[in-house]
């Protein structure tokens, strides 16, 4: 049987051993062998991922959120193994953006039998992601965000977060595309997508898609009640309608300038406040998988 490697966020499972009772279940339905490897505080999936590569590993497996999708996506770049995930975490970003199911036996059922499906990953301060990073109010409201409350209300923490911090001030930044002429603007966030979702599967991005060589931008500039309501409006309806509210714009190379240090994060991962966010593009850099056309929850193509 060929191996795969199952990664766990441990603080994301609530039980454990039942978790691993049918992850083993599915895995051997389709013809895998599973080995487990649990995430801690020093290692976030990186070295796992890795570790199962060096091992063989003909699959891994992400158990957890986008920070875990994250780093076993570094791990696994360029190197034509796939990416199974199984959604555990507040936002799930990238599996939401994926079509992977939530249901437990319906994400494994895509892992273990489905397509695999070529995406693009971005760069941002020497890490790879799927999903999103951003320099403002974004990257505050993750970083000020408790993990308590995330597990407690979900996706609503964040927009609990935003919501007290919506007075705050605009900065100015410049933001170049591809090296082009800057964008200067005052703003209160720059978010750079491979994934247009927000956390509750609010499209911010509605034309990021993971698979078009393309990232896609949002600079996000209200100046009070009135614009947050109008972005509010469109992003619930999926306007792709700009105004300097919230303006949106492609590039394969997004460089980012504020006038004052700013907090700053990558999928959800809070990273060292700065002045500059530089975002890449790594075309179809990751082999994911994704539910099989027919394929029914918790339904198995076994080969």
């Amino acid at each position: 049987m060929p191996a795969a490697a199952i990664i766990i966020n441990r603080t994301r499972v609530r039980d454990l051993p039942r978790f691993r009772r049918q992850c083993c279940l599915a895995a051997g339905a389709a013809g895998w062998e599973p080995a487990f490897a649990e995430t801690s505080s020093s290692d976030h999936g990186l070295g796992l991922a890795q570790d199962a590569l060096a091992a063989g590993a003909g699959l891994v497996v992400a158990a957890g959120g986008d920070g875990t999708v994250r780093a076993c996506a570094h791990a696994l770049a360029g190197s034509g193994v796939p990416l199974a995930i199984v959604p555990r975490g507040t936002a799930n970003l990238a599996a939401r953006a994926l079509g992977i199911p939530a249901r437990l036996d319906a994400a494994l059922a895509a892992g273990f039998g489905g397509r695999d499906r070529q995406i693009d990953l971005a760069e941002a301060g020497g890490m790879l992601f799927a999903a999103m990073a951003g320099i403002g109010l974004d990257a505050a409201v993750v970083s000020g965000t408790p993990d308590l409350l995330k597990r407690h209300l979900g996706w609503l923490a964040y927009a609990a977060g935003g919501t007290i911090r919506l007075a705050g001030r605009r900065r100015a930044f410049t933001v170049r595309l591809d090296g082009g002429p800057p964008l200067t603007r005052r703003a209160r966030s720059v978010v750079v997508g491979n994934v247009g979702l927000l956390p509750g599967g609010f499209a911010l991005l509605p034309d990021a898609r993971l698979d078009d060589g393309l990232l896609d931008v949002g600079i996000l500039a209200p100046a009070g009640p009135a614009g947050w309501g109008l972005v509010a409006r469109r992003v619930i309806t999926g306007s792709r309608h700009d105004d300097p509210n919230l303006e949106r714009f492609r590039g394969r190379r997004i460089e980012i300038e504020a006038d004052t240090e700013l907090p700053r994060e990558v999928d959800g991962e809070v990273i060292s406040p700065g002045r500059s966010l530089t975002v890449t593009l790594r075309p179809g850099a990751l082999l994911v998988r994704v539910p099989a056309p027919g394929l029914e929850a918790g339904e198995l193509e076994i080969a």
